[in-house]
């Protein structure tokens, strides 16, 4: 039975599921329907970061333009770009045993593409939620039900992955950014350019 966490919530993943080596994060939403002309496409995005919160390099952003990590740590498994259908809509596989020691945490968030120009923003967006299953037998570990507090917000950090005392752990986020990836990745310290 899954975890269910509320926004700023903490939980073990590793303690409480021991030998657990492989995950699948999976990440979902729907759009509400509105008369804008444009369809939704949402991506997810993932940012491997040292102790000072900032990812060690450019490569440490991991998303539709590329997909896999050099280290082999994480993999994007592809854009949706309609978050039609039930269920994940994006998902990243992790194999926490390739994760560089020096990676302290991993975030993954979701930004809208085109927002200012598809006049979008997570207002018009419902049901958004993060889960993390074992991969290996494909139980859901944690699931983190985003509400439905975004109006102007254009990127939102969803969830996060982090090293405790040798051990990983999971915090549901859920924060609202303005910008869309562009800034999320300035935030982060990704060459936007």
């Amino acid at each position: 039975m899954a975890v269910s966490l509320a926004k700023g919530q903490k939980v073990d993943l590793t303690k409480t599921n021991p030998g657990l080596k492989e995950i699948l994060i999976g990440l979902g939403w729907d759009t509400n329907k509105y008369d804008g002309g444009k369809d939704f496409d949402l991506d997810s995005s993932v940012f491997m970061l040292g102790a000072d919160g900032k990812v060690r390099n450019d490569k440490d952003f991991v998303f539709y333009g590329n997909l896999k990590h050099e280290s082999g740590s994480v993999e994007h498994l592809g854009d949706n770009l309609t978050g039609k259908g039930e269920g994940d809509d994006e998902e990243i596989k992790i194999d926490l045993s390739k994760v560089p020691a020096d990676v302290e945490k991993i975030d993954f968030t979701v930004t809208i593409y085109e927002a200012e120009q598809r006049k979008q923003n997570f207002g018009q967006v419902e049901n958004a939620f993060i889960r993390v299953v074992n991969a290996a037998t494909n139980e859901e570990l944690i699931r983190y039900d985003l509400g439905e507090d975004f109006s102007i917000e254009t990127a939102v950090v969803i969830g996060e992955l982090y090293r405790n005392k040798g051990e990983w752990k999971f915090s549901a986020i859920g924060s609202g950014f303005s910008g869309g990836l562009a800034s999320l990745g300035r935030n982060y310290g990704v060459n936007v350019g």
